[in-house]
């Protein structure tokens, strides 16, 4: 390819400035004339987008995230994960609020419609392109597309495994990675649907004892129901800030989860999550965002870069 870092030879006039608080005081002090590179904390930044930004063939890669226990924040996780997704990430992002008991997940974003999953099912005939189905989504500042669940409950249970393959469906046509924020439990049969498309899973724990187990419990049930590669590729998310979380050994729970499940990631307390409003992914403290991208990483990682691997 004829790109300029090919074809560009590497000089003082060409490399391009450093970053890091020491190499860009060393550039500036000599006019230009010592350049350190990046400093290593910005390099490690680097290198875990290029992670994140690994490319797939085949289509589109689903990714649920699942609990059995509600509260211990799923569609926080949701949020996270895809923010931390799209921000890196130079192709698109969806995350579908499958809950069929009134999600919260466009909560998390400034609104710029009020459609949801049922007027994708509604209108699904007459959407041609992505610009039709975009009109239909909310995006935030990192460029996630969020489409969200009905917000009348009695709309909300009429949403099934049918409405959810048609919304899948035409998501697929448009975006890389599709995320699915689904309802607490796990025998609707919108999980059924998500569970049969899935390519990975993350499964959310509170760090107190009940919500570890209940997240155990969900596993095993994986298992039981012919989902046992989903489980030893799978992610669990411990949300560290749920009720409870002080009063345990966090590490004798990520021992268990780390026997059964390929990764663990902490989701540290953040103020801004804890309000459970609207999330500004640059706002949110560098350790949490740190936590996002460390889940975006592993979450890639377990793709399979082609869809007949």
């Amino acid at each position: 390819m004829l790109t300029s870092d090919r074809l560009l030879a590497v000089n003082r006039k060409t490399r391009k400035a450093p970053q890091g608080v020491w190499p860009e005081f060393v550039y500036a002090l000599t006019l230009h004339l010592v350049n350190l590179g990046d400093s290593a904390k910005v390099r490690a930044y680097k290198e875990m987008d290029e992670r994140i930004r690994r490319q797939f063939d085949g289509g589109t890669r689903f990714v649920p995230i699942l609990t059995r226990k509600g509260g211990v924040g799923k569609t926080t996780v949701t949020t996270l994960l895809g923010m931390a997704l799209a921000d890196a990430r130079d192709d698109r992002i969806i995350a579908i609020d499958a809950n069929p008991d009134r999600g919260t997940l466009s909560e998390r974003v400034s609104k710029q419609t009020r459609s949801t999953v049922r007027d994708v099912v509604s209108k699904a005939a007459s959407i041609g392109n992505f610009t039709d189905f975009s009109s239909l989504v909310s995006r935030d500042e990192t460029r996630l597309d969020i489409l969200a669940s009905d917000t009348d409950p009695l709309l909300s249970e009429a949403f099934d495994e049918n409405d959810y393959n048609v919304v899948a469906d035409l998501a697929a046509r448009y975006y890389s990675i599709a995320l699915t924020d689904c309802g607490t439990g796990i025998v609707h049969s919108v999980m059924r649907a998500t569970l049969q498309r899935a390519d990975s899973i993350v499964i959310v724990s509170g760090g107190s004892v009940d919500e570890a187990r209940l997240a155990s419990e969900t596993l095993t049930w994986l298992e039981a129901n012919g989902y046992g590669e989903l489980v030893r590729n799978a992610i669990v998310a411990i949300n560290t800030a749920t009720q409870g979380t002080n009063l345990v050994r966090l590490e004798e729970i990520e021992a268990h989860f780390r026997s059964r499940v390929r990764e663990i990631v902490r989701i540290p307390y953040d103020p801004q999550l804890a309000a459970g409003s609207v999330v500004s992914y640059k706002d949110l403290k560098p350790i949490t965002r740190l936590a996002a991208r460390t889940l975006a990483e592993l979450v890639v990682e377990g793709l399979p870069a082609d869809r007949n691997l």
